[in-house]
């Protein structure tokens, strides 16, 4: 296996490529490289082969998903960096898996065993990862959803589990949630970001304004204009309609026929 690490740290380079020959003494570094620039210009090589990246988010010259931008990297990647902000952003590329400096064995294991993992799944003869074909493999392996939530009461923190949220809703700038019990608490999140966050099996945005759990809506009656109203086992204050574009969409996720 060929690796190319993209990487501006001597040091984190240097316990990569050590935990990489403990898995495996095999792995050959095909470049280290510390820039977007020197990337970009790498990859755009059709003469240059790599089989896995590893890279890191800040470099030199800027953040390393601008490679994604300005290059064909069809290549699965292992992002490695000391920021946790980036994991939604990073799985929106092919990114085989998220790790936190500093690296260590156990860490570097579990994700070259996920990408084994996926390379014996996949359907194609070939040896080599195609993008779509471990994009879709991606999606039945490596995506977790969150289960909790934290939300502040007076100068107390409560958890509140998923399963207990009927639904999420915007007002305003802020996002908030209203529980099986009726208690509606503000959350730290956007309605984009708990698009990613949540599971799409239980969770759906009907329009720009809320996200609804399936297994709270009590019924959806047909509303003016083709469109749906949704009503919940608790009871709230505003109209949720299911926005015309996505009734189609909804009416599959409702039936179980798809997401």
């Amino acid at each position: 296996m060929r690796v190319l690490i993209i990487e501006d740290e001597k040091p984190a380079v240097k316990n990569l490529i050590h935990l990489l020959q403990r898995y495996d003494s095999s792995i050959e570094v095909a470049e280290v490289l510390d820039s977007v620039a020197a990337s970009v210009e790498w990859l755009s090589n059709p003469l240059n082969t790599a089989d896995l990246v590893f890279m890191d988010i800040h470099l030199s010259d800027g953040l390393s998903f601008e490679i994604f931008n300005k290059t064909q990297l069809n290549l699965p990647v292992i992002f490695t960096t000391a920021y946790n902000e980036y994991a939604i952003q990073a799985f929106k590329v092919n990114s085989i898996d998220y790790l936190l400096k500093p690296l260590d064995y156990d860490d570097l294991f579990r994700s070259m065993e996920k990408l084994e993992s996926l390379r014996e799944n996949l359907s194609s003869a070939s040896q080599r990862i195609k993008l779509e074909e471990l994009n879709e493999a991606l999606l039945h392996y490596r995506k977790t959803y969150k289960e909790r939530f934290l939300v502040k009461l007076g100068e107390r923190i409560k958890s509140v589990t998923s399963d207990k949220i009927v639904l999420f809703y915007a007002e305003g700038r802020n996002a908030f949630i209203l529980t099986s019990k009726g208690n509606r608490y503000i959350i730290d999140y956007k309605l984009e970001e708990l698009e990613e966050l949540l599971n799409p099996a239980t969770f759906y945005r009907i329009s720009r304004s809320f996200i609804v759990n399936i297994n709270h809506i009590q019924d959806v009656l047909v509303h003016s204009n083709s469109r749906l109203k949704i009503q919940f086992e608790q009871p709230f204050d505003r109209e949720v309609v299911v926005s015309r574009e996505k009734v189609p969409h909804f009416k599959n996720w409702f039936s179980g026929a798809g997401i």
